[in-house]
């Protein structure tokens, strides 16, 4: 393994600092390294695929198996071809090289610690998780109307096309039954950008010295086209409870499209905010939906399955 980043990285010097986590499933792990000749630390990430998978959910399906697969495969499309869009108000780290051979792959990674993103948190209050909706937004507002190639079609790890099998483990109710026309609803918007698809608090790095409000992101696995509220009612979903959802809804909702005006207008755009607001927010509750369809066939004693959700739920079904 150390060889083959010396070779990727030409630099015989290389040498590895510590494991960093596993990939889920048992699929690879990240590791830092340090490079004498880029002078740096640098992080690499390193698919390696199990023999067998050990999926902690018991989901070891050859479809969840080719779904992992290409979601390295879109990854890496990413930060090859498209990371290089993101500025300092939706940071990304920066490629710095990439390799692959047969199912392997090895994505070397700018370290965000090293670039002053040395912040993690395990959980926010209404006002913390501000600079992540921020992040979001101008995320949203830099792919706006721009084509997935070479990412997912529709981005977000649960969606419908992609999570067959879970769908037929789900219980008979009205959320089957319209499940497809929820998924079409969304997928058919008029605005659409690149959705993160995974934007939970864990792929948030926050800033240490620099602006206050800088935070960056990783785990682009699941990256492709999709409305933006689909990324803001996954982070939400991911950071509070019940109560607090209700409590800061209203508020965190016009937080998102204060800054995703702003960011149509750095990006300079051409789009005006009313049109992709108001479609937007009228998918807020399909979202919901679409998400609980999810958990309801992959782990249906979720704690996320909360009264907020159902309620968001019986919204977006009152539609059909």
């Amino acid at each position: 393994m150390l060889t083959r980043i010396q070779q990727i990285l030409d630099d015989s010097q290389a040498y590895r600092i510590a494991s960093m986590q596993s990939l889920w499933s048992g699929y690879g792990e990240i590791s830092r390294y340090f490079s004498p000749r880029l002078n740096r630390p640098i992080v690499v990430k390193h698919v390696c695929p199990p023999a067998q998978s050990a999926h902690p959910k018991g989901w070891n399906t050859s479809a969840g198996h080719q779904r992992k697969l290409q979601s390295y495969e879109v990854e890496a499309r990413f930060y090859r071809d498209y990371a290089l869009h993101c500025d300092g108000f939706c940071f990304v780290p920066k490629l710095l090289a990439q390799d692959q051979e047969l199912q392997q792959q090895w994505l070397i990674l700018e370290d965000l610690d090293d670039a002053g993103y040395t912040g993690r948190k395990t959980q926010l209050s209404a006002e913390d998780i501000k600079p992540l909706i921020s992040w979001l937004a101008y995320f949203h507002g830099r792919f706006m109307q721009k084509s997935p190639e070479g990412l997912w079609p529709i981005g977000t790890y649960w969606h419908l096309a992609t999570r067959q099998d879970e769908f037929q483990q789900m219980p008979s109710s009205a959320l089957k039954d319209h499940a497809l026309a929820i998924d079409h609803s969304l997928n058919q918007a008029q605005f659409l950008t690149l959705v993160h698809g995974d934007a939970k608090l864990a792929n948030f790095c926050f800033s240490q010295g620099l602006a206050s409000n800088a935070v960056a992101a990783v785990d682009f696995q699941y990256i492709g086209q999709g409305v933006g509220i689909k990324d803001l009612v996954y982070l939400l979903g991911s950071c509070f409870d019940q109560q607090a959802l209700y409590d800061h809804e209203l508020s965190l909702l016009q937080e998102y499209f204060k800054q995703l005006q702003q960011a149509l207008k750095h990006y300079q755009t051409g789009l005006e905010l009313g049109p992709i607001e108001q479609e937007w927010r009228d998918m807020y509750a399909l979202a919901w939906a679409d998400f609980h369809r999810f958990l309801l066939g992959w782990s249906p004693e979720h704690f996320k399955i909360n009264d907020y959700m159902l309620n968001q739920t019986k919204i977006a079904l009152g539609r059909f």
